[in-house]
């Protein structure tokens, strides 16, 4: 039987994606799953959704910087409102785009949390280039992905698909076609891979 496959779409511009990021890596292992981080641009989905983000909405924004705060707490991360949100994650997306394998896992959760959970402005090219160096990687190189023509390709295609797919938020994470829309159905999606549901 082949392992299920959990494809997480997320934009680091995303809070809920910063909680989901935490906790996704960790839930696939428990359930033998693999995990796809798949990089999408938020605006483009809520755009072509016509879903309103919180912050044009007072009461829901007032709401949800409770809310975020109260999930940190839960799962014992950091969490700290950048002062230039939102800020624009596009060179952090298609970087993210232009890799693969364990370099894509350790950059998707690095600039969600370094944006969310540090409040660093991770629109400004230094950086993204600190955070490929406290990776460990080559800053110059990874800055360059950002301008790379196959990683804004990418970049459109996977937004594209997630808009096809349903998808109109994020973080939006599918087990098949089953999508489980931000960081609170994170116990739905377990449940499932358990055989609960």
């Amino acid at each position: 039987m082949s392992a299920p496959q959990i494809d997480f779409f997320y934009d680091a511009v995303s809070p809920y994606a910063y909680l989901a990021a935490t906790q996704i890596e960790a839930l696939a292992q428990r359930h033998g799953a693999q995990l796809h981080w798949r990089p999408f641009f938020l605006g483009k989905v809520l755009e072509a959704s016509a879903n309103r983000p919180p912050l044009t909405v007072p009461a829901k924004f007032r709401y949800m910087l409770d809310d975020l705060q109260l999930w940190a707490r839960l799962y014992g991360v950091p969490l700290r409102k950048p002062d230039n949100f939102p800020a624009s994650t596009v060179s952090a997306q298609r970087i993210a785009c232009a890799l693969e394998g364990a370099r894509l896992a350790a950059w998707a959760p690095a600039s969600c949390r370094a944006y969310w959970g540090e409040g660093r402005d991770i629109s400004q090219p230094e950086v993204l280039g600190a955070i490929a160096g406290e990776l460990g990687w080559n800053p110059d190189e990874i800055l360059a992905l950002a301008q790379s023509a196959p990683a804004k390709e990418q970049l459109r295609l996977n937004t594209e698909e997630a808009l096809s797919r349903g998808a109109f938020g994020a973080p939006a994470i599918f087990l098949g076609e089953r999508m489980f829309w931000g960081n609170d159905r994170l116990v739905l999606l377990e449940a499932c891979l358990a055989g609960k549901l």
